[in-house]
């Protein structure tokens, strides 16, 4: 009894997942893909265009609720609003507690992107995993080596912010079996599985990122679409791993952002890559020379600027609530105290409203980095590889060549050069460049810093609400309550 119980929620929850990615790009019913190949094993797509349904899935992904909710709007929150760059905006009771360092297992929004990420794992699976298998002669081994390769770059990128947001996390490489009440037993702990440690992550990713590298598989880069997860992207992907403590190796660091660098160049001015043209019905350039990897919206449902502010391709759109971001005193100081107009301007806008949440109402402070629904969401971009490699040097001893990396960025903020660089200054300097792009709790916690920098923030940052203080413990998320609840070998992390 206790079995077939089982099942039936399982068999529920199935249902709900697969209705759920589907929705994302309803192409086809899935119930009539799949077959017997020429030697009668059973397969899941016979055919490349059945395969394509579940490529072209994989990066539907990232442009529905999975990755606009999840893997950006919630990002930011983790990235910025959880560290010294944002306050929480709306007074959402989820957004505060990050805000305040006292987030929980019952926190809806941890839960439903810990949902998300695993959603988007399981489409990169469904391709990884079912792509050698399609037994139609005209669907190439290149093509089938590029794809899959694809899709582990975007896998390995998934759980590279897993493994940074909540530590151990199950590793799911293979997709389940249909689940009978014969199996049940069998195939439960593969659809809820145990956590698997933060170093075998990792080895999974960097293999996983090595194969796509070296089978030759992953596409290069193209400067017309950057939203393909190409070798340059594996490459980034790379360096910035190797950056972290549990793998930490700088040399590799510096080697894999030397591969980015062959690859792409820095726009020569900064507002190239968030500005809208002249008449404001679309982004000034998208796909910019210095882009790795960005999401497209070229046809407009980057709702991502409704989060954030107004949409200036809009005449009708009005800043009617206090959205998700609202920039700290603490940015603004940093931004004031390095004489960064130019990068404060394309970060930062102000509006007149109608509350006083947080600033008084006249010259209320916004994110501005996404103007409009056409935004793009730029993921990975050059300047962040070049700070992230002066971050390596300076660790290696060697300053003269990160302080020429580093005025590479000062300059093109109009900025005056130094004379030296201090490991501070690369983290200060990838602050003011990389604010709510994702990546600021992450430079904290990788350099050592977010103990000092946010446990003295309060004192710094009167408009701050009162944080509880920072350890080691709180430095990860807290696993999902409802992941517990259903998955009984999942284990809360310390701390929580």
């Amino acid at each position: 009894m206790k079995n077939i119980l089982k099942l039936a929620y399982l068999l529920v929850i199935v249902l709900l997942v697969s209705s759920c990615d589907l929705s994302l790009k309803p192409v086809s019913d899935i119930s009539t893909m799949g077959g017997v190949d020429s030697a009668g094993n059973t397969v899941k797509f016979k055919t490349r265009a059945e395969m394509q349904t579940q490529y072209n899935n994989m990066y539907n992904q990232l442009i529905g609720n999975n990755g606009v909710e999840g893997w950006t709007t919630d990002m930011l929150i983790y990235s910025d609003t959880h560290a010294d760059n944002s306050y929480r905006g709306a007074t959402d009771v989820e957004l505060t507690q990050l805000e305040q360092q006292k987030q929980d297992g019952i926190n809806k929004n941890i839960n439903r992107d810990w949902n998300y990420y695993f959603s988007i794992i399981a489409a990169a699976n469904s391709v990884i995993c079912n792509v050698d298998s399609v037994p139609d002669a005209t669907f190439t081994q290149a093509e089938r080596k590029q794809w899959k390769s694809e899709g582990l770059i975007m896998r390995s990128m998934m759980y590279f912010d897993l493994v940074r947001l909540w530590g151990n996390v199950p590793l799911i490489i293979v997709e389940p079996p249909a689940i009978t009440a014969a199996n049940i037993t069998k195939v439960y702990p593969l659809y809820y599985p145990p956590k698997d440690s933060v170093a075998k992550v990792y080895r999974q990713i960097i293999g996983d990122l090595n194969f796509a590298l070296q089978s030759d598989g992953a596409p290069n880069i193209d400067p017309t679409n950057k939203f393909i997860f190409s070798k340059t992207v594996a490459n980034a992907l790379l360096a910035k791993i190797y950056a972290e403590k549990p793998v930490r190796d700088y040399a590799k660091t510096i080697q894999y952002c030397a591969e980015v660098e062959k690859d792409v160049t820095l726009v020569p001015n900064f507002g190239d890559l968030f500005d809208m043209n002249a008449a404001n019905t679309d982004v000034k350039s998208r796909f910019t020379s210095e882009s790795i990897f960005e999401i497209n919206f070229s046809g407009g449902g980057n709702w991502m600027t409704w989060m954030c502010g107004i949409d200036v391709s809009d005449p009708n759109s009005k800043y009617d609530w206090a959205k998700w971001f609202t920039p700290s005193r603490d940015l603004i100081a940093a931004f004031d105290r390095a004489g960064d107009t130019v990068r404060k301007n394309e970060t930062i806008t102000t509006g007149n409203v109608t509350w006083s949440n947080e600033y008084p109402s006249i010259g209320y402070p916004f994110m501005w980095k996404y103007r409009s629904k056409f935004s793009s969401t730029i993921k990975l971009r050059l300047a962040d590889i070049l700070l992230l490699k002066a971050e390596a040097l300076v660790e290696q001893g060697n300053i003269a060549d990160a302080t020429v990396l580093v005025n590479r960025i000062r300059s093109r903020a109009k900025l005056t050069s130094l004379s030296t660089v201090t490991a501070d200054d690369v983290l200060n300097e990838r602050r003011l460049e990389l604010a709510f792009e994702g990546q600021r709790w992450f430079d904290l916690v990788r350099t050592g810093k977010v103990f000092t920098v946010l446990n003295t923030l309060n004192s710094r940052d009167p408009g701050r609400l009162p944080m509880d203080v920072v350890t080691l413990d709180k430095t990860l998320l807290p696993i999902p309550q409802p992941q517990i609840d259903k998955n009984p070998s999942m284990i809360q992390n310390p701390g929580y």
